[in-house]
């Protein structure tokens, strides 16, 4: 069977650090099998076919293991089919249709995560801003932009995501995913 995934990849040309061209990673994962492979950004959206019979963990693990092999750095990858991006954009809590992309971000997990796990924000601390889980996700409405954040600051301490890798997309990313991984 035919499946349409997207990777995300963690923490990739950011401040010069940790470069990975996106030619040289649409070759890569062409050169793990994969077919249709497009790039969205410079920050490490891939989205490729393959009829592999793999999980998305498995299909991830051999993506980082190919970068740390092509480029000698570790980069941590989530890939996600694109059913699944489309169910959590779906899902959104938020007025995404009212906001600015800017506004509403998500985060994609590496595996579910329980309410519990960030029961000490205390979210009315933070108004305007808000964040509510999902499916291996979070979304978060940060009226000013991420960059500004009190909150996204807070969501993003290690102790809160000890043993869970996560990597955020903006809205217009999250949109883009959908339509590259669709049809």
């Amino acid at each position: 069977m035919t499946t349409t995934y997207a990777a995300l990849l963690r923490g990739i040309n950011v401040s010069g650090h940790k470069k990975v061209p996106m030619a040289d990673l649409r070759a890569l994962l062409t050169g793990l099998g994969h077919r249709d492979v497009r790039t969205y950004l410079q920050s490490g959206n891939a989205v490729f076919t393959t009829d592999a019979d793999a999980s998305e963990e498995a299909l991830a693990a051999d993506l980082e293991r190919a970068l740390e092999e092509r480029f000698g750095f570790g980069v941590e990858c989530l890939v996600r089919s694109g059913a699944y991006l489309k169910a959590v954009a779906d899902a959104c809590p938020f007025p995404a249709a009212e906001l600015e992309a800017k506004q509403l971000h998500i985060t994609y997990f590496s595996q579910p995560v329980a309410p519990g796990r960030f029961a000490s924000v205390d979210q009315t601390a933070y108004l305007p801003e808000e964040f509510r889980l999902g499916d291996r996700a979070l979304y978060l409405y940060a009226p000013n932009g991420l960059g500004r954040s009190k909150l996204a600051e807070v969501l993003a301490r290690p102790s809160l995501l000890k043993g869970v890798t996560g990597t955020t997309r903006n809205w217009n990313t999250v949109v883009k995913l959908v339509e590259m991984t669709s049809g």
